[in-house]
């Protein structure tokens, strides 16, 4: 129960701050906002996103993304494949993965039961699903309602058997959540989205990549609109990191679950990026 709290209370603190983000509120505003002390507030925020709300701020500034683009570009074609799994990752997270084969999904999943629940997370309602073999879909609701998530992700496999089993994929749910343990991945795809999915996950977490880099990573240098439809229709948030790619010019471009959960996570993962820099600096 606490848990579910503290994420709630979480969700609604990120939305406060990237709603004046224009004219940053001061602590004691936010932790009003949210009914408790300054403190607090202070203390809660830090252990769950990372650093200072105030701090935490600063990433979610407009002109972020363009930073991002300058100090932390990942040319994908030259990048060590470590991606979420690898001995690069800067968290406890390990993800084992395999993509459904052509055959499966042009099956639209028909024999294949998923699970789901609903879940707290700091980006608002969680809608968690997976197989047997691993997580298959993780969409969040705040910047839409629960019934439109559900139909989303529901389509995909249409002839796929669906049962309410939230505590049966909760382990690796919370895993995704809370970068820490091991989680199993399911791809459930067309081959060409599979491709896009796997160059996505090679990109580190705390930087990024472009929507031409991946065209070209995946060797159809051309298809770079194709290549963002793809990015767009993947089912499993955060796991297959679609919110590592921008645009060449900076801005942030689609993001199926709201530009707002966007920012929330580039933000929380810059300030994670950063903490972990830090620690890695010798002492003066």
């Amino acid at each position: 129960m606490e848990h579910s709290y503290h994420y709630a209370v979480m969700a609604r603190a990120i939305a406060e701050i990237d709603a004046h983000a224009g004219a940053p509120l001061t602590l004691p505003q936010i932790a009003a906002r949210l009914g408790m002390s300054p403190a607090h507030f202070q203390r809660l925020f830090s252990a769950w996103v990372g650093v200072s709300p105030k701090r935490y701020h600063q990433y979610l500034a407009l002109d972020h993304a363009r930073h991002l683009l300058r100090d932390r570009f990942t040319t994908l074609d030259t990048a060590q494949e470590v991606g979420l799994s690898g001995s690069g990752r800067l968290h406890d997270l390990f993800v084992r993965w395999e993509a459904m084969t052509p055959g499966q999904f042009a099956a639209e999943g028909k024999g294949v039961t998923i699970r789901w629940g609903w879940f707290d997370s700091v980006y608002g309602p969680t809608l968690s699903m997976a197989t047997d073999r691993g997580l298959c879909g993780l969409a969040f609701a705040a910047e839409t309602t629960a019934e439109a998530a559900m139909a989303d992700l529901t389509a995909r496999w249409p002839a796929a058997r669906f049962t309410e089993d939230p505590a049966a994929i909760e382990d690796w749910t919370r895993a995704a959540l809370d970068a820490r343990g091991e989680v199993a991945l399911h791809m459930i795809g067309a081959p060409f989205q599979i491709k896009v999915w796997e160059a996505l996950m090679r990109i580190p977490e705390g930087t990024v990549t472009t929507y031409s880099e991946l065209a070209g990573a995946i060797g159809h240098p051309r298809a770079v609109r194709a290549v963002g439809t793809a990015v767009g229709r993947n089912p499993v948030s955060l796991l297959i990191p679609c919110h590592r790619a921008l645009r060449k010019s900076g801005a942030l471009g689609g993001y199926h679950w709201g530009l707002p959960v966007k920012r929330a996570i580039l933000a929380r993962e810059g300030a994670r990026f950063d903490a972990q820099d830090d620690t890695l600096q010798p002492a003066i």
